[in-house]
């Protein structure tokens, strides 16, 4: 059941405040090293239950005027043809999609930045394509020593070797298609680069997660680790902060453990380093927009549960990843879960289990959980979604919203023609069907109507789902889960 536990126009408002105060604070010019994703953050949506996907995107928009992003790029991942899991496209397609998606909704993009710089076939082809696409690039090259050798690092032959990357607002957001870019590296380089020029400049850090003024073991930071289980990052109490002010904030051990060398680079530029941890580093001020805890902490269970549940599906489908799910398994014991306290799995495998067959169900807006299991006709999922949209169009069980007589064609379709071994309708075959009845049927319009009543719905099949029904609901916006087995007779 959704209930709202985040304010996001208090965090617009405060997000925004706060990050113009940084600016100031450093005499009108801060690189801000941008973290997570700046538009569709659907999993600070799913654990923060309020905050929208492009909350991040709004709070920039209103420092457009001051703002220009800079997009940083790995010269080794272009090499590795490296892909972004959630896209399915690689990091240096996503340049391009970031650019656009970026100036679409009227923010500046500065340039293009390549570390690690070394050339090959592939980066220089790259570089073409910002050329011709009227884009400034720059390189920055591995730096020997880096990052313990600071009087190496921050000389001449160190930072002094990268290109200067020519800005012309207050605000430079880094950010970048993956983590392991090198965004701390690209704002520490221009630090030097302008402290050579005589410009005063500063750095900050903007990550969601962790929340650093809530507890360590709060579930949205549980989460947190949870979603970067495949990492291995590790929510810790910055050991700096506590020493210096005698207070209890979260971090990060990434971030931690590279804070003694950004002290080191502060000290070497300026004399003094402005920050006493890292902690004080970031500007984030999501924790002070949580309106529900219980909420949130609902909602965070219930995603650190759905990430136990992908990874153990995502072993099944072939990855080598037995330390994601031994870690995913620490942290719901951490926070006091089992797999079971999904309400929808544990309804979903126990109707699987009395049926013998796949079976799968979705806890709705209103708190009812409505099921579907598999038939002759139809999949469990597909099964699942007509009783859904009954339900909440209130139209009894008994209707049929497609009748025998339009499945049956598609069925033979499938079979005959297409040679697909599943006579089963998908959830997109349902829908095509459901919509053809639509033209006839009061009952299949009303169905439809309800479509986008599904969204934030958690729902859980008790067998893998097959990519095209899985889809679809992420489309509909249904937060999926699935027990890790399969059936050939029935997927």
């Amino acid at each position: 059941m959704f209930k709202t536990g985040f304010d996001n126009d208090k965090y617009l408002s405060l997000q925004s405040g706060r990050i113009n105060e940084r600016i100031n604070e450093f005499g009108g010019k801060l690189y801000l090293e941008f973290g997570g994703k700046l538009f569709d953050d659907y999993h600070a949506s799913r654990v923060l239950p309020g905050f929208q996907p492009d909350s991040k995107l709004q709070m920039l928009l209103q420092l457009k005027d001051r703002a220009e992003i800079v997009i940083v790029i790995s010269a080794e991942d272009i090499e590795k043809n490296k892909v972004r899991g959630d896209l399915g496209i690689t990091y240096d397609a996503d340049v391009f999609r970031l650019i656009s998606a970026f100036r679409e909704r009227g923010l500046f993009v500065g340039s293009v930045v390549l570390t690690k710089y070394a050339p090959s076939p592939r980066v220089t082809a790259f570089e073409a394509r910002l050329k011709e696409a009227g884009i400034p690039s720059y390189r920055h090259y591995l730096i020997d020593g880096y990052p313990a050798n600071i009087n190496h690092i921050v000389s001449d032959e160190g930072y002094g070797k990268n290109d200067y990357i020519e800005t012309s607002r207050e605000l430079v957001v880094i950010t970048a298609p993956g983590p392991g870019s090198g965004k701390m590296a690209t704002c520490l380089s221009q630090l030097y680069h302008e402290n050579k020029r005589g410009i005063k400049a500063g750095y900050a850090k903007f990550e969601t997660f962790p929340i650093w003024n809530i507890p360590l073991n709060h579930p949205v930071n549980i989460a947190y680790e949870a979603a970067t289980a495949d990492l291995n990052d590790v929510n810790m109490i910055d050991p700096w902060h506590l020493e210096a002010y005698g207070k209890t904030t979260v971090n990060y051990n990434r971030d931690v453990e590279i804070f003694p060398v950004l002290k080191a680079t502060f000290d070497k530029i300026y004399g003094s380093c402005p920050y006493k941890s890292p902690t004080d580093m970031g500007v984030n001020m999501a924790g002070f927009c949580i309106i529900d805890d219980d909420a949130v902490c609902d909602a965070s269970k219930q995603e650190i549960i759905r990430r136990y549940y992908t990874a153990c599906c995502e072993s099944l489908r072939g990855k080598n990843n037995k330390e994601e799910i031994y870690k995913l398994e620490l942290l719901m014991n951490n926070a006091g879960l089992s797999a079971d306290d999904r309400p929808c799995a544990r309804v979903a495998n126990e109707l699987a289990e009395s049926t013998g067959l796949p079976a799968a169900a979705v806890e709705l807006g209103d708190g009812c959980i409505v099921t579907g299991k598999t038939s002759n006709l139809l999949g469990c999922a597909s099964a699942m979604l007509l009783n859904a949209l009954k339900h909440l169009g209130g139209i009894d069980d008994d209707t049929l919203l497609i009748s025998p007589q339009v499945i049956k064609p598609v069925q033979e379709l499938k079979t005959k023609h297409l040679r697909s071994k599943n006579p089963r309708l998908h959830t997109d075959e349902v829908l095509v069907a459901l919509s053809v009845s639509a033209v006839n049927d009061s009952n299949a319009r009303l169905a439809l109507e309800q479509l986008s009543k599904l969204d934030k719905c958690e729902m859980h099949s008790s067998i893998l789902l097959s990519p095209v029904d899985e889809s679809l609901l992420k489309k509909l916006g249904v937060r999926v889960s699935c027990t890790a087995v399969t059936d050939k007779k029935t997927i």
